[in-house]
């Protein structure tokens, strides 16, 4: 067994430890025996076909500007991806872009990639903390959020959780992030897969489903480290 990691512009998107997603699926991966190939994807690159997860991190909207004519150019091949139910995970950033458009503040707008049906308009202030959410797949999931942006759902996707303590999508609707077919979005950094275990092992899992055509059994993990730190997140303000 091995699984193909698309890891989407680890040089402009990667704010706030986002690195540490890719590392932490590599290292559950290869305490089971699974082999991992990681595909660093940068602007011109190609997308290989037999991808099995796609990740992507946080940026500035500068970031986000400099990726926006090659986002736009791969969005079909991104977009047949998720559909035919990569699993896939996407913070703050491309969870953005993801949608169909980002707004900034000055009211330029970055156009994604349809592939969420959500839009994102920057708000007047950042919305900044530690984050709980309750979500009906993973139960309690931690993380840390800092963004500006205030972003709607449309009716295509679910949110991936509710927020128990934070902002999440935009500080209203008590919604964070949004689920469609095995693709996340997510505000939370963290990074998210190393406190949040289950999370990481649904991709995992998923991508073995997907290569395999049968259900996934995996090993099980002494996870005593990842949950202190999990239970610990939940304490601070």
């Amino acid at each position: 067994m091995k699984l193909k990691i698309l890891h989407l512009y680890p040089k402009e998107m990667n704010l706030y430890g986002d690195h540490g997603n890719i590392l932490a699926l590599v290292k559950r991966c290869e305490w089971r025996g699974i082999k991992t190939e990681v595909v660093s994807y940068e602007p011109g690159d190609k997308i290989p076909d037999d991808i099995d997860i796609i990740f992507g991190g946080g940026g500035q909207d500068s970031n986000q500007n400099t990726i926006e004519s090659d986002l736009k150019s791969i969005a079909p091949k991104l977009k047949s991806l998720v559909e035919s139910d990569v699993p896939t995970l996407v913070v703050c950033g491309l969870y953005q872009l993801f949608g169909e458009y980002f707004e900034t503040a000055e009211g330029n707008r970055i156009e994604g990639t349809g592939i969420l049906n959500l839009h994102t308009v920057a708000g007047d202030s950042r919305l900044i903390g530690n984050i709980v959410v309750n979500t009906p797949e993973f139960g309690e999931i931690v993380g840390y959020e800092n963004h500006s942006g205030l972003t709607k759902l449309g009716k295509e996707v679910q949110p991936f959780g509710t927020v128990i303590k934070g902002y999440g999508n935009n500080g209203k609707d008590m919604t964070e992030g949004a689920k469609y077919h095995n693709c996340i979005g997510t505000y939370l950094h963290g990074p998210i897969l190393p406190k949040n275990p289950r999370l990481a092992d649904y991709l995992i899992a998923k991508a073995i489903e997907r290569q395999t055509k049968s259900k996934a059994k995996l090993e099980h993990l002494n996870d005593a480290i990842e949950n202190r730190a999990h239970k610990i997140a939940t304490t601070r303000p």
